[in-house]
């Protein structure tokens, strides 16, 4: 592959990303979500009373930064923190109903998205596609962990 033909791939995949990333902000701000917010609502519209660090081990997020996210959304009313019942210094987090509405809104939002970037794609495009991305991913994985 030429130096071209790479920076040309580099370019629109960049480009794809940042896109995606606008379209869906744009989307989640109108239901008063932030981007990254919505893996946290939806763990815990599958399995509610998980522990702030059970949440941050399983997405892979900092205790800090677990935190700052629970007090946002705690404030915007979609979760409520509850003491264990046998660890009083466990604190378990639940969806309020709120936030199980929410995180359909946000369900349905992430569909609309979906839908914008593949609808003109066939099953065969698709299946193509997450073969590359996977390949991607794995590619960086590799580097990560070196």
């Amino acid at each position: 592959m030429n130096g071209q033909e790479s920076h040309s791939l580099y370019r629109v995949f960049c480009q794809v990303v940042r896109f995606h990333y606008y379209r869906t902000y744009t989307l989640l701000e109108k239901i008063g979500v932030y981007p990254g917010q919505h893996p946290l609502l939806f763990s815990l519209a599958k399995k509610g009373g998980q522990s702030q660090k059970e949440l941050a081990e399983k997405l892979h997020i900092k205790a800090a930064t677990m935190t700052v996210m629970l007090n946002r959304l705690e404030k915007s009313e979609l979760i409520k923190r509850c003491a264990d019942d046998d660890d009083r210094r466990v604190s378990r987090v639940y969806l309020t109903e709120k936030g199980r509405k929410t995180s359909r809104e946000v369900k349905k939002a992430l569909k609309t998205i979906d839908e914008e970037c593949f609808g003109n794609f066939t099953a065969e495009e698709r299946d193509l596609l997450r073969k590359f991305l996977m390949q991607m991913r794995d590619n960086l994985l590799k580097t990560i962990d070196q």
